[in-house]
C-alpha cells in the first residue's frame, strides 16, 4: 500500500509539472500551426510574467488575483510586440534566420531581466493559498488541485475558443492555406497576433504556476522549461492542441517517475530519450499528421 501511495504522488506530481509544460506547449503548437514558425522566445515569456507577478505583488502590493490577470495581459502584449518586430518581417524568411531571430530574441529578454532584476535569485512566496486534500493516505496539495483545474480550464476554453468562435475559424483558416484564408478576407496579419497574444497568455499562466511551485526567480528560470515544453508539442505532435496536452502530460509523468525511481541527474536524458524513440516509430509525433510529400 505504501508503494501504491508512492507511485500516486509521483503520478500527480508529474501531472502537475507536465500541466505547466502542455500550457506552454500549446503557445509552441499553435504558433507552429498557424504562422508556421517556432517561437524559441517563448520559454523566457514564462519568466517575464513570473518577474511580472512578483513586481505586482511583491512590491506594488497589489491584489493576487489582479496581479495576476495584468501578469497575462503583460505577457499577450510582449507576444504581439515580439511577433511584430520580430518575426513578421521573416515570414517568408529561410528557417534559419527564423532561428537566429528567435535566439535572439531569448537573449535578449533575459539579459533585459538581468540588467534589471540582477543575477542573484529572488525569493517569492506562492501566491495560491489553497489547503491540500487528504484522499485517505494520500496527500494532494493545493497547488497540484489548482495546476490540473486551471490547466484543464485553460484547455477547454482554448478548444472552444479555436472551433466555435470567428476568430478560431479564422485560425484554422490561416493554418490550411494563407493565401485562400486572406482571398476569402480574413486578416492574416490580425490573427497571426491574435495567436501570439494567446500563446503568450497561456505561458504566463504557466509562469504564475511555475514560480509558485519552485518560489525563487532567475532571469533564465524560463529556459529548461521552455526546452522541455517545445520537446513535450514534438513528442504529442507539433501543430496539434490535443497533442501539446497529451505531450506536456507525459513528459511530466515520465519526469517525475524517472527522478523518483532512476536517478534525479539521468532524468532529463530519459525524457529526451523518449523523444527520440518516438519520433524514430512516429516523427510526426503522438497525434501529429503524416504528410505525404508529392515529387
Amino acid at each position: 500500500m505504501d508503494l501504491i501511495n508512492a507511485i500516486l504522488e509521483q503520478i500527480l506530481n508529474g501531472l502537475r509539472t507536465g500541466s505547466i509544460y502542455a500550457l506552454i506547449a500549446l503557445g509552441y503548437t499553435m504558433v507552429y500551426g498557424i504562422a508556421k514558425m517556432i517561437n524559441f522566445a517563448h520559454g523566457d515569456i514564462i519568466m517575464v510574467g513570473a518577474y511580472a507577478l512578483y513586481v505586482f505583488v511583491g512590491v506594488l502590493k497589489i491584489n493576487p488575483v489582479l496581479a495576476a490577470i495584468l501578469t497575462i495581459a503583460v505577457c499577450a502584449l510582449l507576444g504581439i510586440t515580439i511577433e511584430k518586430v520580430a518575426y513578421k518581417p521573416l515570414r517568408n524568411a529561410q528557417p534559419l534566420a527564423v532561428l537566429i531571430t528567435a535566439i535572439g530574441m531569448s537573449y535578449l529578454l533575459q539579459n533585459v531581466a538581468l540588467l534589471i532584476f540582477k543575477a542573484t535569485p529572488i525569493p517569492f512566496g506562492s501566491i495560491i493559498k489553497v489547503p491540500s486534500v487528504k484522499i485517505g493516505a494520500l496527500n494532494i496539495s493545493g497547488l497540484t488541485i489548482v495546476t490540473l483545474v486551471v490547466t484543464t480550464i485553460s484547455m477547454i476554453l482554448l478548444t472552444l475558443f479555436i472551433n466555435k468562435t470567428k476568430m478560431g475559424r479564422a485560425m484554422r483558416a490561416v493554418s490550411e492555406d494563407k493565401g485562400a484564408a486572406e482571398l476569402m478576407g480574413i486578416n492574416v496579419n490580425q490573427t497571426i497576433s491574435m495567436t501570439f497574444a494567446i500563446g503568450s497568455a497561456l505561458a504566463a499562466v504557466a509562469g504564475i504556476l511555475y514560480i509558485s511551485q519552485y518560489e525563487s526567480l532567475l532571469p533564465t528560470l524560463g529556459a529548461l522549461p521552455g526546452i522541455k515544453a517545445f520537446v513535450a508539442a514534438v513528442l504529442g505532435g507539433i501543430g496539434s492542441i490535443p497533442g501539446a496536452m497529451l505531450g506536456g502530460i507525459i513528459l511530466g509523468i515520465i519526469e517525475s517517475m524517472s527522478k523518483a525511481y532512476i536517478s534525479t541527474q539521468l532524468a532529463d536524458a530519459i525524457v529526451f530519450g523518449v523523444l527520440v524513440i518516438v519520433l524514430l516509430v512516429r516523427p510526426s509525433g503522438l497525434l501529429g499528421k503524416m504528410k505525404i510529400e508529392k515529387v
